[in-house]
């Protein structure tokens, strides 16, 4: 019999780069015990500074009752993090190689029934889960960042995966708080960097056309549709454009036109000269301002309208 959502009390983290430590703060601020492991030189000196930097806004949001950056222990081998936990969160380099290699030794070092997660972006967990013995329990957990945040998780099964384990798996990210949905099938990039993805190539090729500078592209985005969309997806978007039609309505009239905009959107190189141009666009609309300045100011905003959107009881 699997284990249940209740269960998890132990946290492995495998890899604390700024995804792995993001993590590893969430988990601590919801009560649970870390166990965390990474390779690199001063890596526990870099963990614990993190976690310290993003505990203060944790705080803001609330944390689970017994709650410490206490709970946090880093050790030298992997194993030695892996062996005791309830659950796995590995945020390793994306490579397939290397990803396969830690997951092999993962397998072998967890119980046969701990869920084994990749915080992987972009590839398949069935190449993942293909080295080790148990690989029913191997899944996909792909988080936004920064997951410390930011509620998506986006969970996939690969060709080995029980439906147990996605289960499981859900009921655990919705128990401590995050909003994960089931990618019913493998696809490069899963969903919401396919989605991110479409837009930034109409956004590329609108800079490599002339037709608008990084700085009015990103004006349109924060200050048009952006505020929409993160209240609302985009098919209820579309549904409210329709008045009492609601999207039925909206796709009878202006089905046509956006088919005609689809086939007009570009299909821009990533050449060197259109990366001088992207990157001296930023450089321009960044000004004087700091890059950490920004993300203070970003995650404050993102936590404000969080709580917003959880105080309606109406949108979800």
């Amino acid at each position: 019999m699997s284990n249940s959502t209740s269960d998890v009390k132990r946290v492995a983290v495998v890899a604390t780069g700024v995804i792995g430590a993001s993590w590893t703060a969430y988990f601590l601020a919801r009560g649970l015990d870390v166990d965390a492991t990474d390779p690199s030189p001063g890596a526990e000196e870099r963990l614990r500074a993190a976690v310290a930097q993003h505990w203060p806004t944790l705080a803001r949001f609330g944390l689970a009752e017994g709650a410490s950056i206490d709970r946090l222990r880093f050790h030298a081998q992997l194993e030695d993090a892996v062996a005791p936990a309830d659950f796995v969160q590995e945020n390793g380099p994306e490579r397939m190689d290397v990803k396969a290699e830690l997951f092999r030794r993962m397998d072998a070092a967890a119980r046969p029934h701990v869920i084994l997660a990749s915080s992987s972006s972009g590839l398949a967990i069935s190449g993942v889960q293909a080295q080790c013995t148990h690989p029913e329990r191997v899944v996909l957990g792909h988080p936004f960042n920064p997951p410390h945040l930011i509620p998506l998780v986006e969970v996939v099964g690969g060709a080995h995966t029980s439906a147990d384990a996605i289960a499981r798996t859900m009921a655990f990210y919705a128990a401590i708080g995050k909003r994960p949905i089931h990618v019913r099938r493998e696809v490069k990039g899963h969903i919401a960097n396919r989605l991110q993805a479409a837009l930034w190539r109409e956004a590329f090729h609108l800079v490599d056309q002339g037709v608008a500078s990084v700085a009015d592209i990103d004006s349109a985005i924060a200050h048009g549709p952006g505020l929409r969309w993160a209240v609302m997806g985009p098919f209820m978007n579309l549904h409210l454009s329709g008045g009492a039609g609601g999207i039925a309505h909206v796709l009878d009239h202006l089905g046509g036109p956006i088919e005609d905009w689809w086939h007009d959107l570009g299909a821009p190189s990533m050449t060197p000269e259109l990366k001088k141009a992207v990157t001296a666009g930023v450089a321009d609309e960044l000004g004087p301002r700091r890059t950490a300045d920004l993300e203070a100011a970003r995650d404050t905003l993102l936590m404000n309208l969080i709580r917003a959107k959880a105080s309606t009881g109406t949108l979800e």
